[in-house]
């Protein structure tokens, strides 16, 4: 057996974690940094208190982002970035405030293009800004790897920029935060969190460190998602939910997600639905489909848990899309029987190769026609 495991990246985690933000930058060294905050904080005044927090460290904004963040607008930060002559970097938000952030903090510092790294696969050869993330849903793990996944609408391409240089240099991990996310969020990225533990473990690139923490995770979502959703006031459940999206993080970090993902980019770019519940759309069914792969693993993961098998572990899932309310048949997410020859074609991707079972045309085609 033979693996590397990497994290470079500093954790702060704890209640309230965010007030103490000015002496944490303080202790790094960080000054004369720039906020990137998802909108919707500049509307409702939680990226004016994080700037005050900052005690004077942080000197601007950007927030001109959508939720899943195209190249264009990361350009736009990129030129913020080098107009104002930052310091560093703050991501306030879930993915697309840190996934904005990772990257223009390495292209600020050259004279290429967003682009250049993205679809054009240029390599990122020096350390860009330090980035600190504020994660403030618990879901995308984006605080503990080096990729940003970005949308490159004008190419019409989804997908990842990586780096060893895009490890954030912190992550200040703080449940207070999440208590406000809508129920449909908390629900999308908490089946997102789910995603990344199960397709961490099964990925062909699986190892024992990040199997171990893929288990934590997974059993803390399925004991405490559904209690977050209810009530997103019950900061047990949303600290234990933060838990596990950092530890999935950490879990798929090294192995990558695999057939889940994949499939989830043609459902977000052509059918709009939201990244985790795009991941969630076909997460029970692989469970079952991996289920007796590389000797039985995905059925040890579920005994683990305490399922039955893993066909209980599935029903689990499915369980809990539809109580939460999200879609999980072709009719639901607008998706006709005439698209799913298309469909099954977007849906290869390189993550699709690191699926213990060979996803192939057909067996993509079996598991779409099987959500009637």
């Amino acid at each position: 057996m033979d693996f590397v495991y990497t994290l470079p990246v500093k954790i702060v985690f704890g209640g309230n974690k965010i007030e103490q933000l000015s002496g944490i930058l303080g202790a790094a060294g960080l000054d004369g940094g720039l906020l990137v905050s998802d909108p919707a904080f500049r509307r409702n005044g939680l990226a004016d208190r994080v700037i005050a927090l900052s005690g004077g460290k942080i000197a601007g904004c950007f927030s001109e982002l959508s939720p899943n963040p195209d190249v264009e607008e990361v350009e736009c930060c990129v030129a913020t970035v080098r107009e104002s002559g930052a310091g560093f970097l703050v991501a306030l938000g879930g993915g697309s405030s840190m996934d904005c952030a990772k990257a223009a903090s390495v292209v600020a510092g050259t004279d290429r293009t967003v682009r250049h790294f993205h679809s054009e696969k240029g390599l990122i050869r020096e350390p860009g800004l330090p980035v600190i993330a504020v994660p403030t849903t618990a879901g995308t793990g984006s605080e503990v790897t080096n990729v940003a996944v970005l949308t490159d609408a004008a190419k019409n391409f989804k997908g990842p920029m990586a780096s060893d240089y895009m490890y954030v240099k912190l992550a200040i991990v703080d449940p207070t935060l999440t208590v406000s996310v809508p129920k449909q969020v908390t629900a999308s990225t908490g089946l997102d969190v789910l995603s990344h533990a199960l397709e961490g473990y099964w990925s062909r690139n699986h190892q024992p460190i990040c199997d171990a923490m893929a288990l934590y995770a997974a059993d803390l979502v399925f004991k405490h998602l559904e209690t977050a959703y209810r009530d997103g006031s019950d900061i047990g459940a949303r600290e234990q939910m933060c838990v596990a999206s950092l530890l999935a993080g950490l879990a798929f970090a090294h192995p990558k997600t695999a057939a889940s993902h994949a499939c989830s980019f043609p459902l977000t770019n052509v059918y709009h639905l939201p990244h985790g519940e795009a991941c969630a759309f076909t997460l029970d069914w692989l469970i079952r489909v991996n289920a007796g792969a590389e000797g039985g693993r995905v059925e040890h993961f579920a005994r683990k848990l305490g399922f039955a098998d893993a066909a209980a572990m599935a029903d689990r899932t499915l369980a809990m899309k539809k109580a939460m309310g999200m879609r999980y048949t072709l009719a639901g997410a607008g998706i006709a029987q005439a698209d799913l020859e298309q469909l099954a074609e977007l849906c290869k991707h390189p993550n699709l190769l690191n699926n213990p079972v060979e996803m192939t045309r057909e067996r993509l085609l079996e598991m779409f026609e099987s959500m009637q």
